[in-house]
């Protein structure tokens, strides 16, 4: 580990020169030369400690670079530390040789005071020595192990032993259900029992933490942490995707290869899984291993006694089974579901044996905020010092990361908190020590001060206490703290209480098990979500019926509702308010009621919490399809997080495919010379809508299979549909394509795609027919569902069409703050403040991944029309990714464009097609 810091201080432009590049990498095929120049690169940027910055379009095979380019590095490094483990030993043989020879020949005389001097180096050298060879040593019979239990994995037949494993678990998963149902009715003996465990335990001073985080800590700490490569993407289903890319690899045979992913995803104990919410789920999992590993007292009495399941610990924590499944991982590469197979199979938890295998890995494939939270990250057992960071798709990770820390807690939230908190005071006053009793005063003096800042009153049902009139007050951290007058409190001493005192998890059980009086909270809308909360909502396949609402508000209240306990979601704003005072504001938005009124914290320099990543690390690698604009990244996350600019390394590639195939147009006017000019102002006119519709009619007529439509928002993609129906648009549009519209809910999704996709290859098997159905339109929404994650590649998307920019909302105090917190704080460019690049980068950042869902092959071809008269400028046109923009022709007329899209699609059509249009 040594070696590895050492690295990482000596990284610096000089090295790259010294970089000796591997001859060839190994690839599962002859690479494309933009392969083999992004390897390089990247070589290069791990060899010398680099922050690199690589831009790869998608379908150039970036996935495989990554891991080729990569993972050929770590194997050289991995030489080169052996080699200097042997030379390290070698010259200390030496030396004791030539000490031996040295003492044999003065013979008697005198120690030289030399020798003494030299006595203590010598020594700590040697136990240098020793401790680099054990770890070695520890490597080696790991690595001998995991290649006897490959070779055992070749010769066993999985059927059978998949059968009665199944068959086991769930004989154990009836044992405790059968449990579940003898104890629904405990007696008035356990009542004690069951309180003593939802009793907060002594805590003794504010700087001791709990033996139990002290035993957590130090839980499998004894085996070596060898270098490793932590890679991280937005979704489970991408990370899937790339353990899948890497068993297609030349290393999958001889990489020890991990993933990491949620309770909720990773549970293989159906009574946990049952629990509806992610809170509820983690809670029980904690309390289920905290009794599996508590010695039980009195255990002839306590087993006449009847338990609740709770109290039982879970069947696959069980050490042995686990460290088999540590090993089986370590031995075959898994995704998420040969995970939750090979779990069941040997009835082990795959979500703590997959965290106890990190040591030994040397890929951990995790997702976003296990890697960027650094509480989660710590409590994961993740190190990042000497190793290297890959992050994924991270063409939006200034915006992830702030979202990651910004909290938002509503005031039916806060409500319930002091309700049962002040429920759970009184029903154990009598237990609680001094120290626990005013730390749990502090908390519901704290949850009641918010609550009236919203305008509420303690007491009465949130969604019946009026505060209104809407509006929205900005604040910094320390004037909320003074508006609130909490400024009094020491929020860090409260939030180490709250963490090391586990009192969200007791509070849960105690509202479990006695379940306290609670209004029924009906709201109208959804809060925003938190970015935390919906990157755990976005990797889950959550299928609850909801009411019809805006998008981007649909998909979390349903979430807090089935917390038996908002506290834990409370201590996560009571965290961000730790932050320095200009790096966050604090928002309070108060609505017609108090149910629907709300707190958020909202962070402003996301630098601050990526900055450990950058220091910690040995290497940062930040990849995507498009990273452009490039500067706003810089300056953003790299410059304020202390990173130099020679430690930067910047890598961006064209595209595969040859360059006549793909052909984008900026077109300024529609078919009767309407000016496309999508602002605000003009966008909802008739006349406007009426020359958008007029350009798919016609575009539809020559465009084969699928053409997908881009708007700015849920709103204008509702009012422009509803006005194409009134005109007969749509008719027109369904006489050559099916018109299919993006759905609102997530569980729509596969089955309209499916719709979609069924409906374009029945009209492209036989070729374009003339006077039928040539394929189908999509209606998408910038920065919706269709905007990320899904490919339209062949037929599928064979014109992407972008309707105006997708500019925010400047009236958002959200975003006038964050404007306002760059100008203040970064240097103007080229005549424009921070706040307008950004702003203009926000928009540009939602076009260019829109439109890159086309081409996604070197052999696909497609078409990109992006209508607005401002796509026309320089400006714009610079944030494009570079290998559109070298293609972008700016067209002022429809007859023009209308004719190249033609043209480009008859030279593509098969031979018969051609001579039927002659």
């Amino acid at each position: 580990m040594a070696t590895n810091n050492q690295s990482v201080a000596s990284s610096d432009v000089k090295v790259d020169k010294t970089c000796s590049l591997p001859e060839a990498f190994p690839f599962p095929f002859q690479p494309y030369s933009i392969q083999e120049d992004f390897m390089k690169n990247l070589y290069t940027a791990l060899d010398a400690g680099k922050i690199g910055i690589f831009e790869s379009p998608t379908g150039t095979g970036k996935s495989l670079s990554l891991i080729c380019g990569a993972l050929t590095w770590l194997r050289d490094y991995e030489e080169k530390q052996r080699q200097e483990v042997e030379a390290i030993l070698e010259a200390q043989n030496d030396q004791q040789q030539q000490s031996a020879s040295g003492n044999k020949s003065t013979g008697s005389s005198v120690a030289t005071p030399d020798w003494v001097l030299e006595f203590d180096e010598k020594k700590a050298a040697k136990e240098r020595a020793l401790k680099m060879k054990d770890e070695q040593d520890q490597i080696l019979k790991r690595e001998a192990k995991l290649e006897e239990i490959r070779n055992n994995l070749k010769q066993k037949q999985f059927k059978r032993k998949r059968s009665s494993h199944s068959d086991d678990v769930n004989q154990d998963e009836n044992d405790n259900t059968m449990k579940e149902t003898k104890s629904s009715d405990p007696s008035l003996e356990d009542e004690d029992d069951d309180d003593d465990k939802l009793v907060v335990e002594d805590y003794h001073s504010d700087d001791e933490a709990s033996k139990c985080d002290d035993d957590d800590s130090k839980e499998k700490e004894d085996e070596p942490h060898v270098t490793k490569i932590y890679y991280c993407s937005r979704t489970h289903s991408q990370l899937s995707q790339f353990v899948h890319e890497i068993q297609k690899s030349p290393y999958s045979e001889t990489t020890r290869v991990v993933a990491l992913g949620s309770r909720q995803n990773l549970c293989i104990n159906e009574t946990v899984k049952k629990l509806k919410s992610l809170s509820l789920v983690n809670d029980r999992c904690l309390e289920m291993q905290k009794n599996k590993k508590e010695p039980k007292k009195d255990q002839l009495q306590k087993k006449a006694k009847k338990q609740k399941i709770p109290s039982t610990g879970c069947p696959y924590y069980n050490q042995n089974n686990m460290d088999m499944y540590k090993d089986s991982v370590a031995a075959q590469i898994h995704d998420m579901e040969q995970l939750l197979t090979r779990g069941k199979e040997l009835k082990a938890c795959p979500y703590y044996s997959t965290r106890y295998a990190i040591p030994g890995a040397q890929v951990v494939v995790l997702p976003y905020n296990t890697l960027l939270h650094k509480s989660t990250r710590e409590a994961c057992g993740i190190h990042l010092e000497g190793n290297v960071v890959i992050i994924d798709e991270a063409h939006n990770l200034v915006e992830t990361i702030s979202n990651v820390y910004s909290v938002e807690v509503n005031g039916a939230q806060l409500c319930r908190a002091h309700s049962q908190l002040s429920q759970y005071m009184e029903k154990y006053r009598s237990r609680l020590k001094a120290k626990n009793l005013m730390y749990i005063k502090q908390i519901v003096q704290v949850l009641a001060s918010w609550i009236r800042c919203l305008g509420g009153r303690i007491g009465c049902a949130p969604d019946t206490q009026k505060t209104g009139p809407a509006s929205s007050k900005l604040f910094t951290i320390n004037d909320f703290l003074f508006t609130t007058q909490m400024d009094n409190i020491n929020l860090f001493k409260l939030q180490k209480y709250c963490e090391r005192s586990h009192i969200s998890r007791k509070l849960n059980g105690f509202v479990e098990k006695y379940q306290p009086p609670m209004v029924k909270i009906q709201e109208p809308e959804e809060p925003q979500q938190t970015g935390m909360t919906r990157f755990l909502q976005e990797i889950s396949k959550k299928t609850s019926e909801k009411k019809e609402e805006p998008q981007v508000l649909e998909k979390i209240d349903d979430e807090y509702q089935a917390f038996s306990s908002p506290l834990l979601h409370i201590e996560g704003f009571l965290l961000a308010l730790t932050n320095a005072d200009k790096d966050g504001r604090v928002v309070i938005s108060k609505q017609d009621f108090l149910s629907q009124s709300r707190l958020k914290f909202l962070l402003l320099n996301p630098a601050v919490h990526f900055q450990d990543v950058v220091k910690e690390a040995r290497a940062v690698i930040v990849a995507g399809g498009t990273m452009q604009p490039v500067d706003e990244f810089k300056h953003q996350l790299l410059y304020c997080a202390g990173v130099q600019e020679d430690r930067i390394a910047e890598f961006s590639c064209g595209h595969v495919i040859p360059p006549d195939q793909l052909l984008p147009i900026a077109l300024t006017t529609g078919p009767s010379g309407v000016d496309f000019n999508f602002t605000y102002q003009s966008r909802d006119t008739p006349k406007m809508m009426d020359e958008v519709g007029r350009v798919l009619v016609n575009v539809s007529n020559v465009v084969p299979g699928g053409v997908v439509i881009f708007f700015p928002s849920y709103d204008y993609e509702k009012l422009i549909y509803s006005h194409w129906e009134k005109t007969g648009v749509i008719a027109r549009l369904g006489m050559k394509k099916k018109v299919f519209r993006e759905p609102r809910k997530a569980n729509q999704v596969d089955f309209m795609l499916g719709q979609y996709t069924s409906i374009i290859e029945k009209a492209c098997s036989g070729g374009v027919q003339s006077g039928g159905m040539n394929g189908a339109i999509l209606l998408c929404v910038v920065g919706g569902k269709m905007s990320e994650g899904i490919n339209f590649s062949d037929n599928l998307g064979r014109c992407i069409v972008m309707v105006g920019l997708p500019f925010a909302n400047i009236k958002s105090p959200e975003l006038k703050e964050k404007m306002d917190y760059l100008n203040a704080t970064m240097p103007s460019s080229n005549g424009k403040t921070p706040g307008q690049i950004h702003y203009e980068n926000l928009c540009m950042k939602a076009v260019n991944q829109s439109i890159g869902r086309a081409i996604r092959h070197k052999g696909d071809y497609a078409t990109i029309l992006l209508l607005d008269s401002r796509y026309a400028r320089s400006s714009i046109q610079s944030k494009l990714p570079g290998w559109i923009a070298r293609r972008l022709q700016t067209i002022q007329k429809f007859g023009p464009a209308f004719g190249a899209i033609r043209k480009f699609f008859v030279e593509r059509r098969p031979t018969s097609s051609k001579a039927d249009t002659s």
